[in-house]
């Protein structure tokens, strides 16, 4: 029997069936779905269940060592709370809620800037590490102004995501007409009043919270905000290049992470612009779709950079297990989106908390089994070499 409430789900699946009851179906698919035929959505999964371990028996464990530090900054456990764009639709605890649950876990949060709260407020909500993680949508005037706000709040590490030279082609969305919901056009909102109206609780909230507002972290110079619609048009003008690194860092004082590398070519092109960490990142699979899955990509990364630099790793991650075997075959950390998102559409603050819950024992509960003390002491002979890549 599913759980009833989040404080009763056992993994982040059962926070996945309470956030697909709780929201309407093109709220839910926005949050679920991937690029096209969401194969790379599946093979990310499908990559971490192919791994194996090799526990040591009889190693006596007392107490697990879960902490771990990213870029001088130390984390409780070795999982971020991932950039997600406008979560506060799911709930409108958003991402203040998603901030304020990862302080209290001693946790960093990255802010996307493609978020429904202020950047001040997030930063405000939370006692942990927080992150800003950069699109050029607005251009370089928009880019300039949210790069010195974040950094006047006190953000401490710049994320700047390289894999969006477009907006991937979300089938379900496009199908279920989230662009027209987005659009927060009464007329156009129509078609969706049977299924919104089947969950009052969400509808509620949703119109309490304000309906679609416009960002208030993307202010075009003589416009203003921009509307939540116009993002994924002003994506294709604005790609981020690696010429652009240059002006990034004379804007930006602080250490630099690059999100959404798959190629060692492309880790030596980021180390060169300065990167102080790569993300290995496919986006969650909602990009290109048919792109390596994020574990299998992670070997030739960490090779490619060769300890010049820290590597994490995004994708796919359900379960403490995951983050394990991330670590073994050479992630400093991991970042975790859909399943602490699930948790917020779920419940707010509350599922964000109960979704970090669940990794930490997770985490605690694969390393006493795995015959092993602590997350630093880590590696690839955790792992069966007949399962694990680049071995």
């Amino acid at each position: 029997m599913r759980a009833r409430r989040p404080s009763k789900a056992v993994n982040i699946a059962d926070l996945r069936e309470l956030a697909r009851l709780r929201l309407p179906k093109v709220v839910f698919d926005y949050v679920d779905g991937g690029a096209e035929d969401e194969v790379t959505l599946r093979e990310n999964m499908r990559a971490f269940a192919s791994v194996a371990f090799r526990p040591r028996q009889c190693v006596p464990v007392r107490e697990c060592a879960l902490s771990t530090t990213v870029l001088g900054e130390k984390l409780a456990i070795p999982a971020v709370l991932a950039p997600v764009g406008y979560s506060r639709v799911f709930h409108p605890d958003g991402e203040c809620g998603a901030a304020r649950a990862a302080g209290r876990a001693g946790t960093g949060y990255i802010l996307s800037t493609i978020s429904g709260h202020k950047l001040e407020d997030v930063k405000a909500a939370t006692t942990g590490p927080a992150w800003f993680q950069l699109y050029l949508v607005g251009g370089r005037e928009a880019a300039e102004c949210v790069i010195d706000r974040a950094q006047n709040a006190g953000f401490s590490r710049l994320v700047v995501t390289v894999d969006t030279p477009t907006a991937g082609l979300r089938e379900r969305d496009y199908r279920n007409g989230m662009s027209q919901l987005l659009a927060g056009n009464v007329w156009d909102s129509i078609p969706f009043l049977p299924g919104l109206l089947a969950h009052p609780r969400w509808l509620v909230s949703f119109l309490r919270d304000g309906g679609v507002p416009e960002l208030p972290n993307i202010v075009i110079p003589g416009t203003g905000a921009m509307p939540l619609i116009d993002v994924a048009s002003a994506l294709s003008k604005t790609a981020v290049t690696w010429s652009d690194f240059e002006w990034i860092r004379r804007l930006w004082k602080g250490p630099i992470i690059v999100k959404g590398i798959l190629t060692g070519d492309d880790a030596h092109k980021a180390v060169d612009q300065g990167a102080s960490a790569v993300v290995v990142s496919n986006h969650g699979g909602r990009q290109l779709d048919y792109a390596q899955a994020t574990l299998r990509a992670l070997p030739e990364i960490v090779a490619a950079v060769g300890g010049q630099t820290e590597v994490l790793v995004d994708g796919g991650i359900r379960r403490g297990s995951d983050v394990i075997k991330a670590i073994c075959l050479g992630a400093r950390a991991v970042l975790i989106g859909r399943a602490y998102a699930y948790g917020l559409a779920a419940a707010g603050q509350a599922g964000v908390e109960r979704a970090i819950e669940i990794i930490r024992a997770d985490l605690d509960r694969t390393l006493r089994l795995l015959g092993c003390a602590s997350i630093e002491d880590l590696n690839a002979s955790y792992l069966d070499k007949s399962s694990s890549f680049g071995s």
